[in-house]
């Protein structure tokens, strides 16, 4: 509880720090980061060992590693936030209504957001920047294989904010183990929004147990569907890269649909150029294309490494029925040189994220000019696709009158 009391009052504090005041932070968090690398990297070092010693995947592995270079651009990245709009007192819309007061739309912090997450300690300076630059305080549940390198990080955050404006509480860690998540979500009064970053079940368990708002975020089914209208050099080149440009990211390629005319010569081109990809795929697709079977979860799998579902298709239709079924409504993609086929997929899909004739790594706050992003949301309310500076504010109405009375 004394964690969810620091953050709140914090929250206050933060409300009336300026922009210079936050960019000051957020640079000199920078540069502390860059200077304390070392001992960073100790910390990560004893973590990613204890990973390896359980058998943990690859991709997971990937995740969790950081180096100079990792560290150096989590710094810049910092930099280039700092670099952003100030995206609180914006007024969004103003009137006077009939009765003659002043009626201001204005954008403000949530106050207090909370992010669960697994894997990944670059998530904690990325969580710890944009909610500085939104003006809300932040606490941090990471996942027990990050724990020593999250808690040697939120030190050195805490430590830097001291000699700032910013309160050293505008950032807290909750303990890795699983009872602080639950603490987390059911804190309310204390915690405004908490944003789930990571596997599908854990988003499924903090929607389904959270008493805060959730903006749900990250898993990502993700399909590029291969029309007989498309051009297949293009076709290939979307495909490699949504697949194996970074295999472990939410937005990466997990299920490819090929219509059923170029199913064989597209497959063979994939074996042929990417031969480090396994293939998995339902009884047509095993007979027709020599893969494997799918793996438990079926066409629900998000492999996060180097596999890739396939399925036969009968056409634009039966690819979006497939697609709405079967995905995650994050970013999904047509290859097609038909442009009435492309705009049937990108109107019926739903999705927070539908292309053309492109990949759909594209999904990216940086990628979409927002500067950065807390992640890519699924759902409809408040934010959908990148959850951007804008989306980390709600607003207030600050009415101004002479008197009046009703």
């Amino acid at each position: 509880m004394n964690i969810f009391l620091k953050a709140k009052d914090a929250s206050f504090a933060l409300k009336n720090a300026t922009t210079e005041q936050k960019n000051s932070a957020i640079v000199a968090v920078s540069n502390a980061l860059r200077q304390n690398a070392d001992d960073i990297l100790k910390a990560n070092e004893l973590d990613v060992a204890d990973q390896i010693a359980l058998g943990t995947k690859s991709s997971t592995i990937d995740r969790l590693r950081l180096d100079k270079s990792r560290i150096n651009a989590i710094c810049a990245d910092m930099i280039s936030v700092a670099n952003l709009e100030d995206p609180v007192g914006v007024v969004i819309d103003e009137w006077t209504a009939s009765s003659g007061i002043l009626i201001k739309k204005v954008s403000v912090p949530f106050g207090v957001i909370g992010v669960i997450y697994e894997a990944r300690p670059n998530v904690t300076v990325d969580v710890f920047t944009l909610c500085l630059k939104t003006g809300n305080a932040c606490i941090l549940k990471g996942g027990s294989d990050a724990s020593r390198t999250n808690a040697k990080i939120v030190e050195i955050i805490q430590k830097t904010l001291y000699s700032t404006a910013i309160p050293q509480d505008a950032v807290q860690l909750m303990p890795s183990d699983r009872s602080s998540a639950q603490a987390l979500i059911t804190a309310r009064g204390y915690v405004d929004l908490i944003v789930p970053r990571g596997s599908k079940s854990l988003i499924e368990y903090v929607v389904s147990n959270s008493l805060v708002p959730v903006i749900e975020t990250g898993a990502g089914v993700c399909h590029t569907y291969v029309s007989k209208n498309a051009d297949l050099n293009l076709s290939f080149e979307v495909l490699k890269n949504a697949k194996m440009s970074r295999p472990s990211v939410c937005n990466a390629c997990e299920t490819l649909l090929v219509d059923r005319e170029i199913a064989v010569e597209f497959i063979n081109t994939i074996k042929t150029n990417i031969p480090d990809l396994v293939l998995h795929g339902g009884a047509e697709e095993i007979e027709l294309l020599s893969i494997l079977p799918l793996l438990e979860k079926g066409y629900y799998t998000e492999y996060g490494d180097y596999h890739l579902s396939v399925k036969i298709v009968d056409g634009v239709k039966q690819a979006v029925l497939h697609i709405n079924e079967h995905g995650t409504h994050h970013s999904d993609c047509i290859c097609t040189k038909n442009d009435e086929e492309a705009e049937y997929f990108l109107s019926n899909v739903d999705s927070a994220c539908v292309y053309h004739n492109a990949s759909t790594r594209f999904s990216d706050g940086g990628c979409f000019g927002f500067g950065a992003e807390l992640g890519i949301s699924t759902q409809k309310s408040h934010a959908r696709g990148p959850f951007a500076l804008k989306e980390m504010t709600t607003y207030q109405y600050k009415i101004y009158g002479k008197g009046q009375v009703r």
